[in-house]
């Protein structure tokens, strides 16, 4: 009996200075685990003459109860301790003026297709739009495309399993249904989603094309420049600059070029920045597209308008407008 009550007074002192669970999980195994002090004392039990069994297993049990009671009144503390102290580290000050819920916004791809609009707009250019998932014919053979052409490989084109059908890789087919339903004259532009196996921090396997065409009697490169640098003056909100044009290849245009803006001009220093490619309709795209290329002709051009919704707000990573980060969409608000 007296091994009880130094076992009882033991337990009492040392779960009177537990002050954590990880201690408390500790000290309950030193006396009542599988080697703890009173489970000992239970085992022991065999060793008695019958006749005393009865008055030790009671005792230890009563002993048992008594520690089983110190250690939840133990447990019930320490956590209220923690509890009180977590309630006091995060303290919400009632004083401060209460959260509204926050305002959305165009994102800034969207923001920038409305001002793109608006400006083709006062040039009489109406807006036109086409399926994503397209034919071979309107994507690439309508588009003097051969069926030879590096752009109809799998490395850059993404194509639909079991059909003759992709997504379309440019808006170009959307200007080819538009020729074969409507006479010129023709002034439209064609934004939308486009598809192509490119992924970087200036492409994406998605991205936004922006391609316009005008079709009408004695069209040429003259009026393809100068609806572009009223488009970009406009868009970038100046006054003086100026674009060129470099040759290139497009099947769909003859003569092709890309051009340049200019960016930068530092003393005479000009920093040219490409921004797309055009050209003049080929005859055989016009006659594809039900347009007689004898009495019309027409021009072509195509921008990415990602490239320029990051070249409007300093965006220097594509993949930003899709990565739907808050704090950076936010901005644009």
């Amino acid at each position: 009996m007296s091994d009880l009550q130094a076992i009882l007074q033991e337990a009492t002192a040392t779960l009177a200075a537990t002050t954590t669970v990880p201690h408390l999980e500790q000290t309950k195994a030193r006396f009542l685990g599988k080697s703890g002090s009173l489970t000992e004392q239970l085992k022991a039990l065999g060793k008695l003459p019958p006749d005393e069994k009865k008055t030790a297993g009671a005792a230890i049990n009563e002993v048992k109860n008594q520690v089983e009671a110190l250690i939840n009144a133990a447990k019930a503390r320490i956590l209220n301790v923690e509890l009180e102290a977590k309630l006091s580290a995060e303290a919400i000050d009632i004083t401060l003026p209460g959260r509204t819920s926050g305002t959305g916004g165009l994102h800034p791809v969207s923001r920038s297709l409305e001002r793109i609009e608006a400006l083709f707009a006062t040039m009489g250019f109406s807006v036109v739009d086409g399926p994503e998932i397209e034919t071979d014919f309107y994507n690439f053979t309508a588009l003097n495309t051969p069926e030879n052409h590096p752009a109809r490989s799998m490395h850059d084109t993404f194509y639909i399993e079991g059909s003759k059908n992709l997504l379309r890789t440019h808006t170009s087919p959307v200007q080819i249904r538009h020729m074969l339903g409507n006479k010129p004259p023709i002034r439209i532009i064609c934004p939308g989603r486009v598809y192509r196996c490119d992924h970087d921090a200036t492409h994406s396997p998605m991205f936004h094309q922006l391609e316009g065409l005008w079709i009408d009697q004695g069209i040429s490169l003259a009026d393809l420049k100068g609806t572009l640098t009223q488009f970009l003056n406009a868009y970038f909100e100046r006054d003086n600059m100026h674009i060129r044009f470099r040759p290139s290849f497009f099947p769909f245009v003859e003569p092709g070029v890309e051009f340049d803006m200019e960016w930068e001009n530092k003393g005479g220093k000009i920093k040219w920045l490409e921004i797309g490619g055009a050209g003049i309709l080929h005859p055989a795209v016009l006659k594809n597209g039900g347009i007689d290329p004898e009495k019309y002709s027409g021009f072509a051009f195509g921008m990415g308008l990602d490239r320029l919704a990051m070249l409007k707000y300093g965006v220097n990573d594509l993949r930003l407008f899709f990565d739907n980060d808050i704090k950076f969409l936010s901005q644009f608000r």
